[in-house]
């Protein structure tokens, strides 16, 4: 139910999948209308009629006001706020063109983990140089779809320049199940986002070798030093990652079989091969193309990432896991925590 100190909302949600889906049903709840956009008609067909996304969500009730459409331009016209939730191999054409349609001064906020091949552009970049004429934001965080949708406890994070902007995806989103917290550093958290992915098909093949709870908490660790490690190269704020952004959303997609990139290295992890594994799994797990920019990435300007290079000689290479496993437990050493700030002693 609505909270009823919170003004009624037309809001836009493009991108018809799990987490669109989640974002729409939160939103109709909270009592706002919203636009909900997807390619397919019949899918829109199906959620105006049955109320449900059988594809992504089965059997969950999307109540509220929720509007289907196939109509991106009627979509963005009516909203005062716009979610986008599209895959990354799409966004930027998606935006592109349909760049026009968006007003000057509106708020945008992206919902996608991912980052685009050419240029190593995150999603919020992609909305700056398209629609440059918004205020732009990025929601990230520990966010399972699939609990959001039955209303388990769940907290995440809007990135947002514009004070203005955060504040109002915290009115739109925040109820007794789902909390919004705010931070400034878009970047960082943005690239959390992207970055957890590859570590959740490591944690996923782990899991498959019955590697134990001491290997998860290691790689979870190393894990979180390794993304970091590369964020703050590239301008983001290390304790960005402390937060829901970077620990929290790392923490549950790699120790959770609800998580698509989890799920895929549990596959490989297993014995099947990766088409197979994709196939079988039926949505867009944004770690497969993120592991192959990041490690390009990362041997360009000079970042250790074991792990990423691990993963990539197993995936991509011909490396066994084991293989590539007694490797990473024979390499240097190092520092266990990077960036340890100065004790500061009082007179």
């Amino acid at each position: 139910m609505p909270e009823s100190n919170k003004p009624v909302a037309e809001v836009a949600v493009l991108g018809g999948g799990s987490f669109g889906t989640a974002m729409a049903k939160v939103l109709g709840e909270n009592g706002h209308r919203v636009h909900f956009w997807m390619r397919d008609e019949a899918q829109a067909e199906e959620v105006r009629t049955t109320r449900i996304n059988s594809r992504y969500m089965p059997g969950i009730e999307i109540t509220g006001d929720i509007l289907p459409t196939t109509d991106l331009a009627d979509a963005v016209s009516k909203a005062e706020l716009v979610f986008v939730a599209i895959p990354s191999k799409a966004f930027r054409t998606v935006i592109r063109e349909n760049s026009e349609k968006f007003r000057e001064g509106q708020v945008v906020v992206s919902l996608t983990k991912g980052i685009e091949a050419h240029g190593f552009k995150l999603m919020s970049e992609i909305l700056q140089e398209e629609i440059p004429r918004c205020r732009i934001g990025v929601l990230s965080g520990p966010n399972l779809a699939s609990e959001i949708v039955n209303h388990d406890l769940t907290a995440t994070v809007i990135a947002a320049k514009d004070p203005d902007v955060r504040h109002k995806v915290q009115q739109l989103l925040g109820c007794e199940y789902f909390r919004v917290y705010a931070n400034v550093d878009i970047y960082g958290v943005e690239l959390a986002g992207a970055l957890k992915n590859i570590y959740a098909i490591v944690a996923g093949l782990a899991a498959a070798m019955n590697m134990g709870e001491n290997a998860n908490a290691m790689l979870i660790t190393r894990g979180l030093a390794e993304m970091s490690r590369f964020a703050v190269s590239l301008g983001a704020n290390p304790m960005t990652f402390m937060g829901l952004a970077g620990v929290g959303d790392l923490i549950v997609t790699c120790t959770s079989s609800k998580s698509r990139n989890y799920r895929i290295g549990y596959a490989v992890g297993q014995g099947q091969n990766l088409e197979d594994a994709v196939a079988e799994l039926g949505q867009v797990a944004e770690g497969i193309y993120t592991l192959e920019l990041v490690k390009k990435k990362a041997e360009a300007i000079g970042i250790y990432m074991p792990l990423v290079r691990g993963l990539y000689e197993i995936l991509y290479g011909n490396s066994s896991i084991n293989a590539v496993i007694k490797s990473l437990m024979t390499s240097v050493q190092n520092s266990d925590v990077e960036f340890i700030l100065p004790r500061t002693i009082v007179e």
